[in-house]
C-alpha cells in the first residue's frame, strides 16, 4: 500500500475501519485479492513477482478469518535503494501465516529490518495494531484513534494524507459506513500546490504527480484500492477495487466473513 487511512476501536459500530491504495508500476504482475490456496484462512492480493519458496506470495495488505491484520507502505527515499533487498511484501505475508503474536513478531522484524528498503509495516488484529519503521526503528503500540500513513512515517502531514483524514473524518461521523463513500473519497486525483510538496528526492514533476490521493502517471498509479470493515460483533467486510489501466475502470471484489477465534 501506498496510502491507507484506519480507524482503531473509535466508532460505535465499527472497532476497525481501513481505507487505502496499493501504487505500484503497471507492469508488476499481481493477483488480485482472494483468499489464497495455501492458506484458505487469509484473503488479500498477491504479488507475483515475490513467490517465498513455499508458494506463500507476498502482498501489500492481508487479513486472516481469526482477525490477524497486517499491511506495510514503501518509504520514499530514493538515494537508498538496495536493488538485491527481500520484498517487502514477505513481511505482511510471513505475520499472516506465522504463529508469533503481533509484538513479538515486531521485534523479530526489527532484529532484521535493515535488510530491506525503506517500509512502515502495521500487523495486528482488529483490537490491537503495532507499528514499526525501519527509518525509525521503534515498535509502537497504537492506541484507539484514527491514523494516516502514506510514504513517510505514521501520521506524517502529507498533504494528500491531511485532506485524506479531513474527508473520512467526516464519514466517520455517521452511524453507518459505506465502502462506496470512502472509495469515492480515495478517487481524489487533486494534486496539491507546490508550497506544500514534500521533497523527498524525486524532483518537482515527480512530487506532484505523487501528491494525489489517486496516482496517474506513466507507468505508475494506483493499482487497487481496498476499504475493510469490522463491526463490534466481529462481521467482517473485504472490499478490493481493481482499475483498468487503459481507462481507470474498476471491478470490485467483496468478501464477507465472521471472525473465528
Amino acid at each position: 500500500m501506498c496510502l491507507i487511512f484506519f480507524s482503531l476501536n473509535q466508532h460505535p459500530t465499527y472497532k476497525l475501519i481501513l481505507a487505502g491504495h496499493r501504487d505500484e508500476f503497471y507492469g508488476r504482475k499481481t493477483a488480485v485479492a482472494n483468499f489464497w490456496d495455501q492458506h484458505p484462512e487469509i484473503v488479500g492480493g498477491c504479488d507475483l513477482e515475490a513467490i517465498q519458496p513455499d508458494g506463500t506470495c507476498g502482498t501489500w495488505m492481508g487479513m486472516s478469518k481469526t482477525g490477524k491484520l497486517a499491511f506495510i507502505t514503501n518509504f520514499r527515499d530514493p538515494k537508498n535503494i538496495n536493488p538485491k533487498a527481500p520484498s517487502r511484501g514477505q513481511l505482511v505475508s510471513d505475520f499472516l501465516v506465522g504463529t508469533l503474536e503481533a509484538e513479538q513478531y515486531m521485534h523479530d522484524v526489527q532484529t532484521r529490518a535493515s535488510q530491506y528498503n525503506g517500509f512502515n509495516l502495521v500487523v495486528g488484529d482488529t483490537n490491537q495494531l503495532f507499528y514499526l519503521s525501519n527509518y525509525q526503528n521503534e515498535i509502537k503500540k497504537l492506541s484507539s484513534g484514527f491514523y494516516g500513513l502514506s510514504n513517510h512515517l505514521l501520521d506524517t502531514p502529507w498533504p494528500k494524507v491531511t485532506k485524506g483524514k479531513t474527508d473520512i473524518e467526516k464519514e466517520l461521523a455517521k452511524s453507518t459506513i459505506s465502502t462506496e463513500n470512502l472509495f469515492s473519497i480515495l478517487r481524489d486525483e487533486g494534486r496539491a500546490t507546490d508550497d506544500l510538496l514534500p521533497d523527498t528526492g524525486i524532483g518537482l514533476e515527480r512530487e506532484r504527480a505523487l501528491s494525489s490521493m489517486f496516482i496517474k502517471t506513466n507507468g505508475y498509479g494506483t493499482r487497487c484500492s481496498t476499504v475493510i470493515l469490522v463491526t463490534k460483533q466481529g462481521e467482517v467486510t473485504f472490499e478490493e477495487r481493481t482499475f483498468d489501466l487503459a481507462d481507470f475502470s474498476f471491478t470490485t471484489r467483496q468478501f464477507q466473513f465472521a471472525l473465528t477465534k
